[in-house]
């Protein structure tokens, strides 16, 4: 669904679950964001992970959002998993 552009600063835009199934170090998992949005991600608990506004949305300077969130285990050596995610901004004036 779409996020309207007023959304305040800290708006849950996505809930991520990861998980690994090895035990010990080798089943921790870290997720990170790339590129260039106004998003954030949040470690929660139990391997969830919240995808946050970071600051203010404007549709008119963009009306969509691209990141990738990389998902990656401690074990060696490191294996990862990528997703993209698509934010879409709402305007609030329509």
């Amino acid at each position: 669904s779409p996020v309207p552009e007023d959304a305040p600063v800290g708006t849950v835009v996505a809930l991520l679950k990861v998980q690994d199934r090895d035990s010990g170090e080798n089943g921790q998992v870290s997720c990170e964001l790339s590129g260039e949005a106004p998003l954030s991600i949040v470690a929660s608990s139990g391997g969830s992970y919240k995808v946050v506004t970071a600051s203010a949305l404007d549709r008119e300077q963009a009306p969509e959002h691209r990141v990738t969130v990389l998902a990656r285990d401690r074990g060696r050596p490191s294996l990862w998993s990528s997703r993209e995610l698509v934010l879409e901004v709402s305007d609030v004036n329509d």
